[in-house]
């Protein structure tokens, strides 16, 4: 792997990982590689597919889905079954389902082969939730970034709100906090600070002064 070079972001959910993400692939001309999208947009296929149905996933017919197809750059953003999909995996629903799903032992070997692929010969920034510490645990720049719950529920609501969402704050809060407590709780890939991963927390921060912070920490 040593084509490939590696900036990790990784953190809670709303913490403003893919937005910093993208503006420093922007700066460094990088390409850009959100990975919580992936497994959003894994989600959304369970779901539009029919594997996914009064809560209940059909895995052996998913995991067989998963076989059949892959994720690919269309450009410098990333499609799957033939489509790239934008604000249709950011919905509510997907955002209830889609911490079990990753959390999915098979879903898990999927996505990470498909990240490592997908960043063969690039120099790349990577968000999620275990690229410093699973995916590229040799990346030279690992940064972990946390926020409260309840900064991170305003920031989502208020995405949403702009989306034409009516779910309200209280119900995204208590998903932010199930989700935190899925993704940090799970056996396979936890989500977790990188014992060499700076911890920037951005509650009281805006995404230009994290931003000057990731810069300075790059040499």
């Amino acid at each position: 792997m040593s084509n490939i070079r590696v900036i990790a972001i990784d953190g809670y959910a709303a913490t403003g990982k893919s937005t910093l993400a993208k503006k420093l692939a922007s700066e460094l001309n990088y390409r850009y590689m959100d990975t919580g999208s992936m497994f959003r947009v894994l989600t959304y296929q369970a779901m539009t597919q029919g594997f996914l149905k009064d809560d209940r996933l059909d895995n052996t017919a998913f995991e067989a889905f998963l076989s059949k197809n892959h994720f690919y750059w269309e450009g410098s953003t990333l499609g799957f079954n033939q489509q790239v999909l934008r604000n249709e995996i950011r919905t509510y629903e997907v955002s209830t389902n889609v911490s079990k799903i990753a959390a999915l032992p098979y879903v898990r070997k999927f996505a990470l082969k498909s990240q490592r692929d997908l960043a063969q010969g690039h120099s790349i920034v990577m968000d999620g939730r275990d690229i410093g510490t699973v995916v590229f645990p040799e990346a030279k720049y690992k940064f972990f970034l946390d926020a409260s719950p309840e900064v991170r529920a305003q920031r989502r609501w208020e995405e949403m709100q702009q989306q034409g969402s009516t779910v309200s704050l209280e119900a995204i809060l208590e998903n932010i906090r199930a989700r935190d407590k899925e993704d940090s709780e799970r056996a396979i890939a936890p989500l977790r600070k990188a014992d060499d991963a700076l911890l920037i927390d951005t509650s009281n921060q805006n995404i230009e002064e994290v931003f000057q912070t990731l810069l300075s920490h790059l040499v």
